[in-house]
């Protein structure tokens, strides 16, 4: 029985450490939702959790990296995971020391969209996008927006030769 406990050890491990929040420091900011933060020596790809921002090359798009950047670049945050996505990139809401949530002000202040399809309940990112459309606030100075999720699709369909060609 013995062997068999220490033998799941690494396996518990494993599991927890993707679980559980923790402590890192931002290293950098990718395109997009993404943000890599440096975890038990290595560099770790950190999607905002329920978050889908505006595309590099769409209205907005341009202005998503730098906002991030002026949030979190070269700071300790708290990355609390909700598990991981398809690319394998844990999801999470990342902290600030003070407590504020980065996820929730790029929200807010109309930098991105709340992800339906990631974060299907979170009436917290449902309450401050409505709040940010109603104020008219970044994205939504723009009275029809694209969302990125109709951008990507679009997209697609002009490389692969939809029927827009």
């Amino acid at each position: 029985m013995r062997l068999r406990v220490l033998s799941l050890a690494p396996l518990f491990l494993l599991i927890s450490t993707e679980a559980f929040p923790f402590s890192s420091e931002v290293v950098g900011v990718l395109e997009g939702s993404t943000i890599e933060v440096v975890r038990l020596g290595k560099t770790q790809r950190i999607h905002l959790h329920g978050l889908d921002c505006p595309e590099k090359g769409q209205p907005y798009g341009d202005d998503v990296k730098p906002a991030i950047s002026a949030l979190v670049f070269a700071m300790q945050v708290t990355v609390e995971p909700h598990g991981k996505d398809k690319h394998g990139r844990i999801m999470a809401d990342v902290l600030l020391a003070d407590g504020t949530n980065v996820n929730h002000v790029l929200v807010k202040d109309g930098r991105c969209w709340w992800s339906r399809k990631s974060a299907p309940g979170d009436a917290e990112l449902e309450r401050l996008e409505l709040e940010a459309r109603e104020a008219k606030k970044g994205l939504w100075e723009d009275p029809e927006p694209i969302p990125p999720w109709e951008f990507r699709k679009t997209q697609r369909k002009q490389l692969h030769g939809g029927p827009n060609n």
